[in-house]
């Protein structure tokens, strides 16, 4: 059994997942009280799928980007209870998990986050093997930074406020925006890939594992 847990930002996020199944899922907003949620809803998820913490084998953790403070909240619970269970941890990049959850496609594809003071954090992706890969980009800009980057036709997921989405469909010809439903971030595609890397034996050290930071060297602000 393998709990999966996104923290990345007021959208958090738990899975329970066994290979076969996705046992439970449950999405929230939170505003701001990561702290006082997270673990009560973990402990309610468990206790209506009558599962223990002793059966749980396996933990995955969006590792961001994000709001900092958030993740550090999601990364020290999973870290916590893999330190103090003895359980296999996977850390897996929050946009990853977005972009799995996309049906593929012939052009490139953008996921988003929302990045705070009116930033976004965005990843890039192409078809590769027939699964989304990131390119290794990483991105913080602003909307219209974003907005320009759009120089060919791309599909664009993830954290789409009203704002974002009215300015990107400027750009018709080449933002193709996703709806709503298909934006939002399921903690059962970051369980998939989390049980992928377990299955391969790629397991993060609990004390080694740290929140995604963006290649201009500071965290994501939170």
């Amino acid at each position: 059994m393998l709990l999966a847990m996104d923290t990345s930002t007021r959208k958090i996020g738990l899975a329970l997942y066994d290979g076969v199944r996705v046992c439970s899922e449950r999405v929230w907003s939170s505003k701001r009280y990561h702290t006082v949620e997270l673990a009560p809803a973990l402990a309610e998820m468990l206790a209506k799928a009558e599962i223990e913490i002793t059966d749980l084998d396996a933990i995955g953790v969006a590792t961001g980007p994000g709001s900092f403070t958030a993740l550090r909240i999601g990364l020290a619970l999973a870290k916590g209870l893999a330190l103090s269970q003895h359980i296999d941890l996977m850390g897996i990049p929050t946009l990853d998990a977005v972009a799995a959850a996309q049906h593929i496609r012939d052009t490139k594809m953008a996921a988003v986050l929302e990045a705070g003071r009116e930033r976004l954090a965005v990843g890039w992706y192409r078809v590769e093997n027939g699964k989304w890969q990131s390119t290794g980009e990483l991105d913080n800009l602003t909307l219209d930074e974003f907005a320009d980057a759009i120089s060919e036709p791309t599909f664009i997921c993830g954290e789409l406020n009203a704002k974002v989405r009215r300015r990107l469909e400027r750009k018709y010809k080449n933002a193709l925006l996703a709806s709503p439903a298909q934006s939002l971030r399921r903690p059962a595609y970051l369980a998939e890939l989390a049980w992928e890397r377990w299955q391969s034996g790629r397991i993060d050290d609990p004390a080694a594992l740290s929140p995604v930071y963006l290649h201009r060297g500071d965290p994501i602000p939170g």
